[in-house]
């Protein structure tokens, strides 16, 4: 994976809901794990803009329901900070469900995804509807 742009925060912990922003199926999934993530011992793992994490399904179609699935996050309500300056916060946490390559499963992607999503997965901001 590519280097993020930004000091990724720790906006969503383990056993955060959010919101399934794709067409796949799942409306809303919690994090089990985050892939990549350095603690201190006993440490809760944190996941922000961009990070890849281990989702299971809580809502949507009967045969995705209680699946486990990985998942890129690509809103979160934390604010973080760019590099120009400018602090970027959203309405809510949503994820996108990905397969093992980063591809995203799902045909469309609802609402808007955060630049730096697309600089370490550009097909989710290629389906995106919009890239703020």
């Amino acid at each position: 994976m590519k280097a993020m742009s930004i000091n990724n925060s720790g906006a969503v912990t383990l056993k955060s809901h959010l919101f399934c922003t794709d067409n796949s199926g799942a409306k809303e999934v919690y994090i089990i794990s985050v892939f990549n993530n350095k603690t201190r011992k006993r440490g809760i793992p944190k996941a922000g803009i961009g990070s890849l994490v281990n989702v299971v399904i809580k809502k949507g179609k009967p045969e995705m329901r209680g699946k486990i699935e990985r998942a890129v996050v690509v809103r979160t309500r934390q604010e973080y900070r760019r590099a120009n300056g400018m602090r970027v916060r959203f309405e809510d946490n949503a994820v996108v469900l990905v397969d093992k390559e980063g591809l995203p499963k799902a045909s469309e992607i609802k609402g808007c995804v955060a630049k730096e999503v697309g600089e370490r997965f550009p097909k989710i901001a290629g389906k995106a509807a919009s890239v703020v």
